[in-house]
């Protein structure tokens, strides 16, 4: 199976505000990718990766990581998660000055 961007944006995050970037329920192989390239010292952004272990049940986070400050290296990838039922991937700036954010979903 080839890799596959099934979704993608650019985010303008408020600061406190969990946004929802996108969800989706074909079976794969779930990779998501932010560029952090905007963020500057004093911001903090949170990422989570949200699944269903089965179809009507609540999504849970399966994944989640921070970063803090101004970005050497800006590109973020998640690590790869299997899903069968649901993603969800959500986007938090938790701290600092609000910035745009563009991100892509991966899938194999």
């Amino acid at each position: 199976m080839g890799l596959v961007a099934t979704a993608s944006g650019t985010l303008a995050a408020t600061v406190g505000t969990e946004h929802s970037l996108t969800q989706q329920t074909g079976i794969g192989i779930y990779v998501l990718m932010v560029d952090t390239a905007a963020m500057a010292e004093g911001d903090t952004v949170e990422f989570r990766l949200k699944t269903r272990r089965a179809s009507g049940e609540t999504s849970r986070t399966a994944y989640k990581y921070t970063h803090s400050d101004a970005q050497d290296e800006p590109h973020k990838y998640s690590d790869a998660i299997p899903v069968d039922t649901e993603i969800i991937c959500t986007l938090t700036q938790t701290v600092g000055t609000g910035r745009t954010f563009p991100w892509k979903l991966l899938r194999a």
